[in-house]
């Protein structure tokens, strides 16, 4: 599990890709290696991924097709950053929400308001299916950063960021058009999910 507090924004410094599928290499940080071993977990913009080697400062992940293919780490070349959050410990401080690692589509960044002290990012989401679990008001992890959703209108909702998090993360760095990740909050999805189907069931048994 994790919780949305990025603890580091860090380039890929080497990628070896091979047929649906792609090691990546970065480093990682001093504060964030003490007791790190190969199988534990660190999330990258969000979706959760096993350490494969340790080689002083420099860590690797590896990527399968399915992550390739749902998230924008598949898009990612060398230099690029990412959002970068080791597992939680029992003894974590929860300052976001709590986040499965699981990534559950993609967005578009579609606008950007900026102000002097913070920014307002829309973001639209070609999945229609997911909006339902995207609620004013709500929790959302964008990127691996946990957020509370502003406005939603249609398959578009937006963000509001103070200057920490646009320091601290790669959001601050976004632009038009670019593609990240997002966990739907699995508390909303469950309930939402839960609902239908106790309507869905209710409504056969007085139709039959």
């Amino acid at each position: 599990m994790f919780t949305g507090i990025i603890q580091a924004a860090v380039p890929i410094i080497a990628i070896k890709e091979k047929e649906h599928f792609r090691t990546h290499y970065i480093r990682l940080p001093v504060a964030l290696l003490p007791d790190l071993v190969v199988g534990a977990s660190v999330a990258h913009n969000g979706c959760c991924l096993t350490v494969t080697s340790i080689t002083d400062d420099v860590v690797s992940f590896d990527l399968m097709e399915e992550t390739l293919k749902l998230t924008n780490l598949g898009v990612h070349t060398v230099g690029d950053e990412v959002n970068v959050e080791r597992a939680a410990s029992s003894q974590a401080e929860i300052g976001g929400h709590l986040m499965s690692g699981h990534i559950m589509c993609t967005a578009e960044l579609s606008k950007i308001v900026a102000s002097e002290n913070s920014r307002q990012i829309w973001f639209t989401i070609e999945e229609h299916t997911m909006m339902k679990y995207i609620l004013h008001k709500g929790y959302i992890g964008v990127d691996g950063v946990s957020l509370t959703i502003g406005k939603v209108l249609g398959n578009r909702f937006c963000v509001h960021l103070i200057p920490e998090t646009l320091t601290r993360t790669t959001l601050g760095k976004k632009r038009l058009s670019d593609i990240v990740n997002i966990e739907i909050n699995p508390q909303t999805q469950a309930i939402i999910d839960t609902v239908e189907r106790v309507l869905a069931s209710r409504q056969a048994l007085y139709q039959n």
